[in-house]
């Protein structure tokens, strides 16, 4: 393919960052959407292809952050002898939010290490390249996804993703109820769209009410309508909310605040199909998908008496449970990179990037909060950020950064990091399946002695753990 890009001034802006960041060399990749290399262009070095590290390109082109590598063996490089140390800088260059490239630095060790400081000036430097890529005709249409919902639970790649998105596939043409359980924030609301807006009700509307957010007394109304005279103030007829889902979906979030007298009328339409207007004899058939959502323990609910077991079974034909943020790690950079580009364009700013400690720093969080507590954190740092294309350290809520820590060296030891990561990741997988090591294996995708040799590596003792 043939790339309409202003050559000449490519290879000014690479020779302007190497003197600016001194370097062995600076190179300028770009990629199609099979990764593969359909531009390349570099000052320094010209033997580009015999030791460029592909692996760290290919993890800033998926993470869509800069990465800072220093004390890199020479192993490590894509067809290196393995001789000598390097320090590597690579930023991906990013259009509409896909990764169509990266600026890739290096310099062996022994010319100072890469530091937070040279990031942010390859940052500056590479706006100009943006502006070029942004103008060449043939990037114009790069990142166009073809996602069905534009819908920003539904990113990643976690296995309890794909069950998600296996439930919607086999429940969304389907008339059936729909029950939804999660933390507050997981998402049920946006997996209760994702049904109606991917089903065959997409053409109906999508009615939502918050039953605990409604008094009861006006609940009802809401709910089923009154006609005129109905009550004191009732000087029209009004149609409720289930009435003009008709056709579509009515999704009752925190059903679990439902009063009783309401859950008997509730119970009473899911077996008629058919509604009542307050005031009214004559009932109306109505043609409605009923989901429903909560994230009470309903089963307890029934034994306090505060639940119906009839309409819960009602409602529960078919059921999901979303899992927590915490559970969902795979996820995390699909989901920063979704909120990152859609507040920079709500914020008008610039895409930002995350600094490699602060990225470790939100993928180390729980996220008691979830998804709701993912957007907050990534609206406040794009406000704290301002003009700055890197979202520091300092820039976190004390809750991510609660020793209010800023760059250090060590933020940037890759293979620490990694190594960090992976204990904390079999502990807490070990922890969820009771220190099963055969059924741990199984759900993370592992070997029994894949696992074995990970929990040696690792100096993990089981036996004081169970």
């Amino acid at each position: 393919m043939k790339l309409s890009l202003n050559y000449s001034l490519l290879l000014k802006l690479l020779d302007l960052i190497r003197e600016e960041i001194p370097s062995g060399r600076a190179v300028i990749l770009l990629m199609n959407e099979r990764k593969q290399i359909i531009f390349r262009e570099s000052s320094g070095i010209v033997q580009f292809d015999m030791d460029i590290n592909l692996e760290i390109i290919k993890k800033a082109l998926d993470e869509k952050h800069p990465l800072i590598m220093n004390n890199l063996k020479g192993e490590f490089l894509f067809g290196g002898n393995g001789n000598g140390l390097w320090n590597v800088l690579c930023l991906p260059l990013l259009f509409k939010n896909k990764a169509v490239g990266v600026i890739y630095l290096d310099r062996k060790v022994g010319s100072g290490e890469f530091s937070r400081e040279n990031l942010e000036l390859l940052i500056a430097i590479s706006k100009p390249i943006n502006m070029i890529l942004k103008n060449c005709l043939e990037f114009q249409e790069v990142g166009e996804g073809n996602i069905a919902v534009s819908n920003s639970f539904l990113r990643g790649r976690s296995k309890a993703l794909r069950h998600i998105l296996f439930f919607i596939d086999r429940v969304k043409d389907n008339d059936v109820p729909v029950f939804i359980w999660g933390e507050s924030g997981t998402g049920k609301e946006l997996v209760a769209r994702a049904v109606h807006q991917m089903g065959a009700r997409k053409r109906g509307k999508f009615v939502v009410v918050n039953c605990g957010a409604i008094p009861e007394l006006l609940l009802e109304s809401e709910l089923f309508g009154y006609i005129k005279g109905a009550f004191t103030g009732a000087v029209n007829d009004k149609p409720g909310l289930i009435e003009e889902a008709n056709g579509g979906t009515f999704f009752l979030d925190e059903i679990g605040d439902l009063s009783l007298n309401l859950q008997a009328k509730l119970l009473r339409l899911l077996q008629e199909k058919e509604i009542r207007r307050i005031g009214e004899n004559k009932p109306r058939l109505i043609d409605v998908r009923f989901v429903s959502a909560t994230n009470k323990q309903i089963e307890k609910e029934i034994e306090r008496g505060n639940f119906r077991e009839d309409l819960y079974y009602r409602l529960k034909i078919v059921s999901i449970e979303l899992p927590p943020l915490r559970e969902r790690k795979d996820d995390l950079f699909y989901l920063l990179n979704y909120f990152l580009e859609k507040y920079s364009r709500e914020l008008n700013c610039e895409m930002a990037y995350f600094s490699p400690g602060a990225l470790e720093m939100l993928l180390d969080y729980s996220w008691p909060g979830n998804v709701r507590e993912l957007q907050n954190e990534i609206q406040r740092c794009l406000v704290f950020t301002g003009e700055d294309s890197l979202i520091k350290e300092e820039c976190l809520s004390p809750k991510i950064n609660p020793r209010r820590e800023n760059y250090t060296a060590l933020s940037y030891d890759y293979f620490q990091a990694r190594a960090n990561f992976e204990k904390r990741f079999l502990n807490q997988a070990l922890s969820r399946w009771n220190f099963n090591k055969a059924k741990t294996a199984e759900e993370i995708g592992l070997s029994r002695q894949g696992l074995f040799k990970l929990i040696k590596k690792h100096d993990i003792h089981i036996e004081n753990k169970r």
